[in-house]
């Protein structure tokens, strides 16, 4: 049995993750089987603790001499699940037989036989009662389980390492939204963004080779109990985790605030259950060189540790010589097959089978445009466009608040999607399936995207042709290269000495895979299964829907700005999302879905507003003045005042929504209009020049009108604001420099968030907001 198909016996349904109620049910029938059993037990138990083990797998130990290790990931659009199949991939030639599993199966686990073996043994070890709470039960039947530990079940530990990516406001993924929760019941941990520096976290740069195990600290324990870092509800459990062995890898960007913050819980949390680590924390940074960060951490940090650990004696030198002696040209192992059909209805999508991070292929929803037009003058050289969406078919599944965020998924140009199937060799007309490899196919969240499809269909919605592929990809092409000059030119760009070679030749020169397989590297042969698994998934664009969710309920408004640069060569590059969406006129049809915001009005009318929206994100705030212009005529609410800042480059050329800026001026709803034009005079002015202009005034807007800032916008924009706002906090509120940016972060995250603060992301191929945050979201889609 491989790790790959073993991790059947773990996997369920989904039915379990509402409530979790499913798993109480499961809890009583194992609560019953314990006592049953436990009628026979002697001093440990072994007899009937093993009768429910039976099935533990044994190992070849010559193979596998490191034992079992499972990999972990919490990731938003597959970079965490690249590097944990990475880590995977090169397991068996460090001696350890692996398992990926996704963070969201360890909550949607309904297998009765796991949870049943973890709570015998864990009722016959030590005398240990059966866990008897859901969260507990679920977490161990997985992290802890019987058949994946070093030597035997009873005595035996887990291994695992946790690869996991921050989003939104230093928060977790989609698919450890859950796990999370549940962690921080069981670790007391309250605040996700209040944690203790980690006792091992050291700078990846200084790869050091060592395994740090938690400390006890009697005060400190004092301490967290007494309720500084406790939740009444929470009560800390430090032996929950005792019999696990873990490492963490986190992808993060620094330019935003929360840095990291998810590998950082992660981390602390396994450590305050119990757990020990095998390796310090590794924090990889999107802003710089992501990848070169977790190779860093992979091959300098994780896998000596590992191996000093649990590979003994002669076996890591026979290990390392045989890791020597490969030059990594051979064909990879593909999870699945391509099954060729006649007849789409002859196949059904069985959506259990799609990654959790692809959920959003399934969600989205075609619907037409009904309305385009350009906001900026004609002697404007850019394009900024205003865009409606008709969603009154799909008002379900595509009901929005105001200022939520529309997901978009753009398609490749048809004309590079021809090029790309004549090179390679496929049918664009040819329907095909999808199917698990023998190895996956009992595992859930196997396949990349829905099909039965077509090939013109999966290379148009889901692979990505245009992005910059990384490092990795390259590495995982050169196989497929027949000529030997093509192979060793892939090689070189995706070895650590090719950094410079590739930044310039792939990431600066906008080469994506579609111009590799075609102009680049045109020797490559690949099946279109392999061809699947190689080529990055084309992610969704998100935009800050601008049109308020009461005023225009059957219709969803967009701000886009078309992005487009020069390449090197002298061509053109466009963005992939905004050049779609420029292609699009009245009645086409557009694929997109609706993703929840922190932006929202304060719950109490009276409260001022202060909006800072320069250029495209003003969208936010469109929205927003819908719906105070809505409250004053037809509720008559008694409204705080509405106090907006844009900026732009001239007054005449890009000052878009000019028209109806000025009615919602006029008409009383916008009480204070501050308009920064930055190319008018000799010197550049900002919003922010004009935020600082008026210290006094704002400084009482917020503290004693309890005033609700909402800003959108670049990431210099945004970190300048903020250190502005500082600066008036200082000035006019008395504090110092560290007081004054704490009262802001206060702000952030109260329950009646005074502070939102949002970015407006460049996501290779269109401008949109990655995600609405305080104060910046921690990573941009391309990270996670």
């Amino acid at each position: 049995m491989s790790a790959s198909s073993s991790i059947a016996e773990l996997l369920g349904s989904p039915q379990v993750v509402v409530g979790f109620g499913a798993t109480t049910l499961v809890l009583l029938a194992t609560t019953f089987f314990y006592l049953k059993n436990n009628e026979g037990l002697s001093d440990g138990g072994a007899a009937s603790t093993s009768s429910a083990l039976e099935k533990a797998e044994e190992l070849d130990s010559e193979k596998y001499p490191g034992g079992y290790l499972t990999i972990y990931y919490g990731s938003q659009t597959g970079t965490a699940q690249m590097f944990a199949k990475q880590i995977a991939s090169e397991s068996e030639s460090r001696g350890f037989h692996t398992r990926v599993v996704d963070l969201q199966d360890v909550v949607d686990n309904e297998d009765q036989r796991s949870i049943s073996d973890i709570a015998t043994l864990d009722a016959s070890h030590n005398n240990i009662d059966v866990v008897n709470d859901d969260d507990g039960a679920l977490i161990r039947a997985t992290l802890a389980h019987p058949h994946y530990r070093e030597g035997n079940a009873m005595e035996g530990r887990s291994r695992a390492i946790f690869l996991v990516a921050t989003y939104g406001e230093g928060e977790p993924t989609d698919n450890a939204q859950q796990f999370v929760e549940m962690m921080k019941s069981k670790s007391g941990i309250r605040d996700i963004y209040k944690l203790e520096d980690s006792p091992g976290l050291i700078s990846v740069d200084s790869c050091v080779r060592m395994g740090v195990e938690v400390e006890e600290d009697g005060e400190e324990e004092k301490k967290n109990d007494s309720g500084s870092s406790l939740s009444n509800d929470m009560v800390l459990d430090r032996s929950f985790l005792r019999d696990l062995d873990f490492a963490v890898f986190g992808l993060g960007n620094k330019q935003y605030e929360h840095y990291n913050n998810m590998s950082r819980f992660m981390d602390a949390s396994l450590a305050k259950c119990g757990a020990s680590r095998i390796a310090p924390l590794g924090l990889g940074d999107d802003d710089d060189d992501l990848e070169g960060d977790f190779e860093n951490w992979k091959d300098n940090v994780l896998w000596p540790a590992l191996t000093e650990k649990f590979v003994k004696g002669g076996a890591a030198d026979a290990l390392a010589a045989a890791r020597k002696d490969n030059d990594g040209l051979e064909l990879p192992e593909c999870p699945y097959e391509v099954e060729y059909l006649k007849d789409e209805a002859s196949k059904k999508i069985d959506l259990d089978m799609i990654q959790t991070s692809s959920k959003h292929y399934v969600q989205a929803m075609d619907c037409p445009i009904v309305a385009s037009r350009e906001l900026r003058d004609p002697s404007d050289p850019g394009s900024t466009v205003h865009m409606e969406i008709d969603i009154s078919k799909h008002m379900s599944s595509l009901k929005y608040q105001t200022a939520d965020n529309l997901g978009i998924l753009p398609k490749n140009d048809s004309a590079l999607v021809e090029l790309v199937a004549k090179s390679l060799g496929f049918d664009l007309d040819q329907l095909f399936h999808l199917i698990p490899s023998a190895e996956e196919s009992a595992t859930k969240h196997t396949l990349p995207f829905p099909t039965p499809c077509t090939v013109r269909d999966c290379l148009e919605r889901y692979c990505d042709l245009t992005g910059s592929p990384r490092r990795s990809d390259l590495k995982q092409l050169a196989p497929y290269a027949r000529d030997e000059m093509d192979r060793k030119a892939l090689l070189r760009m995706s070895s650590k000495e090719g950094k410079s070679e590739y930044k310039e030749k792939i990431v600066e020169a906008h080469v994506g895979i579609g111009d590799i397989v075609t102009r680049l590297c045109p020797s490559i042969v690949c099946p279109l299964e392999h061809f699947i698994m190689v080529c990055p998934r084309l992610q969704p664009r998100y935009y800050t829907i601008s049109s308020s969710s009461t005023v225009h309920p059957k219709t969803i408004h967009i701000t886009y700005a078309l992005l487009e640069s020069e390449k090197k060569n002298g061509g053109k590059f466009t963005g992939l999302c905004s050049g779609h969406l420029s292609s699009l006129s009245k009645g086409d049809m557009v694929r997109v879905f609706v993703r929840d915001s922190t932006f929202r009005l304060p719950k109490q009318p009276e409260r001022p507003i202060i909006m800072i929206g320069p250029g495209t994100g003003i969208a936010p705030m469109r929205a927003i003045l819908q719906e105070r212009s809505y409250e004053r005529k037809s509720i008559g609410d008694a409204q705080g005042p509405n106090v907006l800042y844009f900026g732009c480059k001239n007054r005449t050329s890009d000052y878009i929504y000019r028209d109806e800026l000025e009615a919602f001026s006029d008409e009383g709803t916008i009480t204070e209009l501050h308009l920064a034009f930055s190319r008018e005079q000799a010197e550049k002015v900002y919003v922010q020049h004009l935020l600082a202009q008026r210290g006094a005034e704002t400084w009482k807007l917020i503290d004693d009108g309890k005033a609700s800032i909402l800003v959108c916008g670049a990431v210099k924009m945004g970190a300048d604001v903020d250190h502005t706002l500082q600066d008036i906090i200082v000035q006019h509120g008395g504090m110092s420099r560290e007081k004054a940016k704490a009262y802001l972060g206060k702000l952030q995250t109260a329950d009646v968030s005074a502070l939102v603060m949002s970015q407006m992301t460049t996501l290779s191929g269109g401008t949109g907001v990655a995600s609405l945050s305080a104060p910046i979201p921690a990573v941009p889609a391309s990270s996670a």
